[in-house]
């Protein structure tokens, strides 16, 4: 029998292996993200492993897909089920200064501590708004709506399949492979001839509403290794002759800890694409919207660091638009520096990190009792926090790398209202739970404290880290 987190492993490494024969550029992304991470581990030693394992990083990868109705949103939902992985946080690019992304998404993951420990593979799953008039007129969005109503991106077979597995949390070998075999192939670059005019049209309003609504399949957009030392790979990969985009998105470089996520990418490649004339007649061109990112993790904050970072965020575009010469890099750095803490101890004592506790071995038996509060047992060696790994997504960041690899800006039309969408509207779309990463990051927390209250033998388990 083949398990759950098996079939995920199975799954992430073939989609790598598939990803890498259609895109080769992401080949040597993955390579240098080796080398990066070798070269860290040999400097830093174990405390390059502060958030992960070496292997689990080594192995660790995001993918990005789109789709186009709820209808298929539900369908691959269950195809990720079958891997154990979980709908979890609502993104919406459809806002920003700059740019036509026309989507809603969630990020499908594991969410036990353990299965993100054996494989913490994850897809961040986007999902077309043509019921959004900034984006689509009346007669446009009806032609959407019927394109996608004509298409089926995931045969009845491998459906089957997956809702078995996630039911048994297992299947047999051979069920297994076959499993393996069609879900890769739902998510392979399709050979079918694209309707040129069609999609012109679409592209008119977003390069991403064409790559979703222009064809009749599915594809990875981007699949993302893990870095430990991402301005190095930026680095590296550009003195390769790779075209990256402009800047890395996320918090800063900094002298502080790494937190929440950093993410660059290189630029969308001209790819071959057949492609159909008005007159029928089939030709070969060329598309821009796959490419490869590469991403570095840090530590997940609470909602109170998030809302510190966000106003960090209005901060530097306040200066950026201020002091246009200056670099944003360098802003950025100087206020987080000057906002935020320093240490992981300054940000748990602050509660704007989530770390998880345990208890310290081989303490003193001199009969002392613990003191009363997390931060003094901390201060006075009975426990050891370890800073959680941030898992999910940021909304401005993947919007910017979205953007940043469109051909154009597109068109929005912000003399109308756009639809609303939030996490519930999702969760009834799919049928699921759209999770909150928040509530996941803090019952991960309140699960390591009450464990060391019961050790420690204290009152008042699963107490705040701020009392």
């Amino acid at each position: 029998m083949t398990s759950q987190w098996q079939l995920r492993a199975a799954f992430a490494a073939r989609l790598s292996e598939m990803y890498g024969r259609e895109v080769p550029a992401y080949t040597t992304l993955v390579d240098v993200s080796r080398e990066v991470n070798e070269e860290v581990l040999r400097a830093q030693g174990a405390g390059a492993e502060r958030l992960g394992s070496i292997s689990r990083v080594t192995a660790e990868r995001h993918g990005a897909i789109r789709v186009g109705t709820p209808r298929e949103m539900r369908q691959v939902a269950r195809v990720f089920g079958a891997l154990g992985m979980h709908p979890v946080g609502f993104y919406d690019l459809r806002e920003g200064a700059a740019g036509a992304v026309p989507v809603v998404s969630t990020a499908f993951r594991p969410i036990a501590r353990d299965e993100l420990a054996r494989n913490p593979f994850r897809v961040f799953t986007s999902m077309l708004t043509p019921d959004d008039p900034r984006f689509f007129d009346a007669g446009l969005r009806a032609g959407l709506e019927t394109f996608l109503a004509g298409r089926e991106l995931f045969p009845p077979e491998l459906l089957t399949l997956a809702d078995r597995a996630e039911a048994e949390g297992e299947l047999p070998e051979a069920e297994a492979e076959r499993f393996l075999h069609l879900a890769v192939r739902a998510f392979e670059l399709s050979s079918e001839p694209v309707d040129k005019a069609w999609y012109e049209t679409l592209e008119r309003v977003s390069a991403v509403a064409a790559d979703i609504g222009g064809v009749r399949s599915t594809h990875v957009n981007h699949l993302t290794p893990r870095v430990l030392d991402i301005d190095e790979l930026y680095r590296r990969m550009t003195e390769r002759g790779i075209e990256m985009i402009d800047t890395i998105q996320g918090p800063p470089r900094w002298n502080g800890p790494d937190l929440l996520l950093r993410q660059t990418s290189f630029r969308a490649l001209a790819e071959p694409r057949a492609q159909r004339a008005p007159d029928g007649s089939v030709f070969t061109g060329a598309l821009r919207v796959r490419f490869g990112e590469v991403e570095a993790r840090g530590i997940a904050l609470t909602r109170e660091g998030r809302a510190l970072y966000d106003r960090l965020l209005t901060l530097v575009d306040h200066q950026a638009a201020a002091h246009p010469a200056a670099d944003r890099g360098e802003l950025a750095r100087a206020l987080w520096t000057e906002h935020v803490p320093a240490t992981e101890r300054q940000l748990a004592a602050r509660r704007l990190a989530y770390f998880t506790y345990q208890v310290t071995p081989g303490r003193p038996r001199d009969g002392s009792r613990p003191p009363a509060g997390v931060g003094a047992l901390v201060e006075q060696g009975w426990l050891r926090a370890d800073p959680i790994v941030y898992e999910d997504f940021l909304p401005r960041s993947a919007a910017g790398i979205f953007r940043s690899n469109l051909t154009g800006e597109g068109v929005r039309n912000d003399q109308y209202a756009g639809t609303d969408y939030d996490s519930e509207w999702l969760s009834g779309a799919i049928g699921r739970q759209v999770l909150d990463p928040f509530a996941l990051y803090e019952q991960q927390q309140n699960d390591s404290l009450a464990q060391a209250a019961r050790v420690l033998e204290l009152d008042g388990a699963g107490e705040s880290p701020a009392t």
